[in-house]
Parts: C-alpha cells; structure tokens; sequence
C-alpha cells in the first residue's frame, strides 16, 4: 500500500492529485486544507472521475492530518501564491510560519515519509522543512528544476520545431531569478542548440523561461500557476513510488557537490523509493559556473533572513 498526502488543496495540490490518480501510481491520497469542506469536495470530485480512467485510488479530503498517517510522500503546496509584481522572496516571512506549522504535522503523523516543498520561495522553504523534520537529508526535497526545465524546453521546441521528445534541456540553480538553464548540455535531435538556434535567441529563451512564472500570473491577473507545477510534482511522486531511478533536476541539500555546502539549490539527482538516491555533477562551462555561483549566493541571504 501506498499513500501520498498534498498539504493544500488549491490550484496546485488538487491539480496534483488529479494527476496521480490518472497515473494510478498510489493506492490511496489525501488531500489537507484548512478550509472546511474543500478538500472533501475536490477529493469527492475526483475520486468520481476514477471511474472514466480505471483508476484504483482511493481520494481522501480532511482538514486534519490524521488521515495522513503513515504516508510514503508528503507534497507541501500551502502557502501564499505570488501575486502580480511580486517575486518570490517576498513571501519569505508569511510562508515560513506556514511550513513551520504544517512540519509539525507532518512529522507527528508521517515520521517515515519522504517530503517534497513546492512552497516559494522554495529553496529557503526546503531547507526550513530540512531543519524542522530532522529528516535525513535524502527524505527531503523541493520542486523547481522540473517545472523550469518543462518551461525551457517548451520554448526550445517551439522556436526550433523540433518534437518535445527530441529536446534535451535542463535547469539548475535556484528557483528564481537566478536560475541556470544548461545551454551547454542542452541537444535538439544530438545536436548543440547553440547550432540550431542563434545566441540571441537563445538569450532570449532563457530570459523568458526565467520569467515564465511571472508571466503567467500577469496575464491572469487573479490567480497563478496550476497545470506545469502540478504534472512537475507528479513526476517527481511517480518516480519516487515507482522506484525507476530517473534523473530530475530538483533543490536538494548540497555537501560537497558543484564545491558547495550546507546549501538546497536546484541539481540534477536520481530518484527512487529512498527519495534522492543519487546527487549526479555535471561538467559545466565557466559562464555556467559562474551563474551556478550566483544563485547560491542569492539563496544563502535569503535562507540566512529564515529563523526557526
């Protein structure tokens, strides 16, 4: 048996769910929100939409934890979403007495479980949850570089016209503004993109794939990211519970590797049933290096302004 609570039923958390049970990788998710009777409503909608697939899950929605007990994987998605002209280190403060209630939680009901933040600013967040949990390092981990590196792809894809399958692309670093997409180990059909598609275009499809979050919340004006995301975690959840050892870049607690410490930042790691079996280095350029250096920095002031 296998079960996965998502703490917070919104846009996201029950976008998740919606996603699993279609993959019909867990036998039973619970949905978590503070709102009274919306994650029983959503988990009753979804748990009727079963039927159309063949979809075994059982679907639980609670505004306590005590159904959670027990779980193999915990999404956290609680948290205040960014807002148009926000970025997302203002929510710093709001958000991490957000995770420091819902850890408290977690490790009560699930002490066993392998956590996933989703929560922004995500790198400070994850290692919040790190320091809260007393996890071991490989049972905690934030989602960020998959939801980039779909973004950075799709814009690949759709500037050269290539098939999504024939585009490798990968995104490092923090979620943020300071993101790293590889252009170095980035191919379309085996071929560099930097002999496809110009180096001012390119520029270009990094900038956008840096503001992709952004950009969708601006032109919705009243809400923000739902469907990238949530597939993003389903993945990741996927993976974990089907044990398939498939790399994904995601922020995961550094000791040593890219010459960095003590630090959760976006690299590509090999995921199975232990959570984060594999921390993989890849051969970056200079530039990239120097980027990669960037963000570190950037996330070591923000997690630094984080007290718990």
């Amino acid at each position: 048996m296998s079960k996965v609570t998502l703490v917070g039923a919104g846009g996201v958390g029950s976008q998740i769910a919606a996603y699993l049970a279609l993959k019909n990788c867990a036998d039973e998710i619970v949905l978590v929100d503070i709102v009274e009777g919306v994650p029983q409503g959503k988990a009753l909608d979804l748990q009727q939409s079963c039927a159309l697939t063949n979809s075994n899950v059982k679907i639980i929605g609670s505004n306590d934890y005590a159904p959670t007990k027990d779980s193999d994987v915990v999404v956290i998605t609680a948290g205040l979403p960014r807002k148009p002209g926000m970025s997302r280190d203002d929510l710093v403060e709001v958000n991490s007495k957000i995770i420091t209630a819902v850890i408290s939680e977690v490790i009560k009901y699930s002490p066993n479980s392998i956590l996933i933040l989703v929560t922004n600013p995500l790198d400070a967040m994850v290692k919040l949850a790190y320091q809260l949990s007393g996890f071991q390092k490989h049972r905690v981990m934030g989602m960020a570089g998959v939801l980039d590196s779909s973004r950075f792809k799709t814009l690949l894809a759709l500037e050269s016209g290539a098939k999504m399958e024939n585009v490798e692309a990968m995104v490092l670093g923090g979620h943020g503004d300071s993101m790293v997409p590889v252009i170095s180990n980035c191919k379309i059909n085996g071929t560099p993109i930097t002999k496809i598609i110009s180096a001012e275009k390119i520029s270009q499809i990094v900038e956008k794939t840096r503001n992709g979050g952004a950009e969708i919340i601006n032109l919705l004006k009243n809400g923000s990211t739902i469907f990238a995301p949530a597939l993003s975690i389903a993945e990741m959840v996927d993976t974990i519970l089907t044990d398939n050892k498939k790399i994904l870049p995601c922020s995961v607690l550094l000791e040593g590797e890219y010459g960095i410490n003590d630090l959760f930042i976006g690299v590509p790691v090999r995921l199975g049933r232990n959570g984060v079996e594999e921390i993989i280095e890849l051969k970056l350029t200079e530039d990239e290096k120097e980027a990669f250096q960037k963000s570190v920095q950037h996330i070591q002031q923000l997690t630094a302004k984080i007290k718990t």
